[in-house]
C-alpha cells in the first residue's frame, strides 16, 4: 500500500463526490428579552456536474459551522436531473412563491445564459447549454428553490432511435391461374 493512499490522495486531501458553491450568506437577527441575537444563514448548492445536485440551508452562530450545516442538508436533497444532448430536455415555467423562473433548452455552443443562483445550480448540474429568465422575485434564495423545482420537474427524453429501412419483401406469387381470353374473329364478307 502507497504512502497516504489511506487518506485518499497526496498529501491527506481528500477526494470530493461534489462540487460546492456558496449562493448565499446573509446575516439574520432574532430579538429576544435580553437584545438581538444574531446568526448567519448559508445557502449551499452541491453537484458533480454529471447530472446529481442538491440545495441546503444551515443557520448558526458562526460562517464556518452554518455552512458545514447547508452542506449536509444539500447530501439529503439530492436529485438527478434529466440532462438531454447538454442541454434540458424542454421547456419549464415553475412559480415558487413569488418567483417565477422560465428555462428552456438551447443549442450547442450557447453556454448556460442565466443569472446568479441559476447558473451557479445549472453548471453544477451539468448542463452547458441553456437559456432562462426571471420574472417577479430577486430574491436569491427563491429563485434558487424555484430552479430545482424546475429541474426536478424535467422529464427524460430518450435520443430517437436510427430509422430502419424497411424490409423488401418478395413479390407475392399468384394463386389464380392466368385465363387467356381469346378473341374470335368476325367473318369476312
Amino acid at each position: 500500500m502507497a504512502r497516504n493512499a489511506h487518506r485518499g490522495g497526496p498529501r491527506g486531501q481528500e477526494v470530493k463526490e461534489f462540487e460546492e458553491e456558496v449562493l448565499e450568506l446573509s446575516r439574520v437577527t432574532r430579538v429576544v428579552a435580553g437584545g438581538r441575537r444574531m446568526r448567519f444563514r448559508a445557502t449551499v448548492v452541491i453537484g458533480n456536474r454529471k447530472g446529481r445536485i442538491g440545495l441546503g440551508t444551515g443557520k448558526a452562530t458562526e460562517v464556518s459551522i452554518s455552512i458545514q450545516k447547508a452542506i449536509l442538508q444539500a447530501k439529503k436533497n439530492l436529485f438527478n436531473v434529466a440532462i438531454f444532448k447538454d442541454t434540458i430536455p424542454h421547456d419549464v415555467k415553475v412559480k415558487f412563491n413569488s418567483a417565477r423562473i422560465y428555462l428552456m433548452p438551447a443549442g450547442p455552443g450557447t453556454g448556460v445564459i442565466a443569472g446568479g443562483s441559476v447558473k451557479k445550480i445549472a453548471e453544477l448540474a451539468g448542463i452547458k447549454n441553456m437559456l432562462s429568465k426571471c420574472f417577479g422575485s430577486t430574491n436569491k434564495l427563491n429563485n434558487a428553490y424555484a430552479t430545482i423545482e424546475a429541474l426536478q420537474s424535467l422529464r427524460a427524453r430518450q435520443a430517437a432511435p436510427a430509422k430502419e429501412k424497411p424490409i423488401a419483401q418478395p413479390a407475392k406469387a399468384e394463386t389464380e391461374p392466368k385465363v387467356e381470353v381469346k378473341k374470335e374473329s368476325k367473318p369476312k364478307k
